[in-house]
């Protein structure tokens, strides 16, 4: 089965504060959107990651679609330990406890962020150990893992000795019945980048399943432009949207939403 998940990273912000969000402050955007995908006759299963503001309504709203935080903290409250020790982190079982299922994990910019910290320390690190954390928090309390791995610009000349590292260290000791891979090209995202063709889409995703048995998506952006193109590799398990329109009108509608898995699910047929 295919599955398609949407990352809608900061587009809680509205426009009068800078941000791209459209269609409402507060818990209408998690209810809006949810119910409107709900409301679509769509044939893949959906996995939407939520800012924390919205989690609440976008759960009550649910029936079908599958409703995910974006990343836990590394560590955890346990039986005996520290209850309440960890302000200002989300924590799994904080997500757990109001019935989030799903969780993203590695994300690009999740990762900037760790090599950023990283870099006050020296730069000595290994930021997918801290990934290999999250992950396990996750999945202790009881969550499906859509774990990102991707090369940037610079690593592209040894990318497969990257991603086999993301991979061994990220997912070291996990359960990989709970694991999806999401690919993302960094050195492809952002405007003005060429995207990969279907041929390197097609080697890497072979690649990741060689080193690990798990479902692998394109996380890179699937669009109404490279939907069908997607749909054709057999290989892949389906897609990560985030934007729907881009340049001057750059944001998200569930009606673009619609387009762009209805073009996917045609490219299946």
């Amino acid at each position: 089965m295919k599955k398609i998940y949407l990352n809608l990273k900061r587009f809680d912000i509205p426009v009068s504060f800078y941000g791209i969000n459209k269609i409402g402050v507060k818990e209408e955007y998690g209810s809006k959107i949810t119910k409107g995908i709900e409301e679509l006759a769509l044939d893949l299963p959906v996995t939407i990651f939520f800012q924390e503001s919205n989690l609440l309504p976008a759960l009550k709203e649910a029936k079908k679609t599958h409703i995910g935080c974006q990343g836990v903290h590394y560590d955890d409250v346990k039986e005996g330990g520290a209850f309440g020790a960890f302000t200002t982190f989300r924590t799994a079982k904080s997500m757990e406890a109001i019935g989030v299922k799903d969780c993203l994990i590695g994300h690009c910019e999740e990762r900037n962020h760790l090599n950023k910290l990283n870099s006050f320390g020296g730069g000595k690190g290994d930021i997918n150990l801290i990934l290999n954390e999250e992950i396990k928090c996750a999945i202790n309390a009881n969550m499906e893992v859509l774990y990102c791995i991707g090369e940037k610009m610079e690593e592209q000349d040894r990318k497969y000795d990257v991603l086999r590292h993301q991979l061994e260290t990220g997912l070291k000791d996990i359960d990989l019945s709970k694991i999806t891979i999401a690919y993302e090209p960094v050195w492809a995202i952002g405007p003005g980048k060429t995207p990969p063709d279907r041929e390197y889409i097609l080697d890497i995703v072979k690649f990741i399943k060689s080193v690990v048995n798990c479902p692998v998506v394109y996380g890179g952006g699937l669009k109404l432009e490279n939907a069908k193109m997607l749909a054709s590799i057999e290989e892949l398990d389906g897609g990560l949207i985030a934007l729907t329109k881009f340049g001057k009108d750059f944001g998200f509608s569930v009606e673009d939403f619609n387009e762009i898995v209805k073009e996917y699910e045609k490219g299946l047929e």
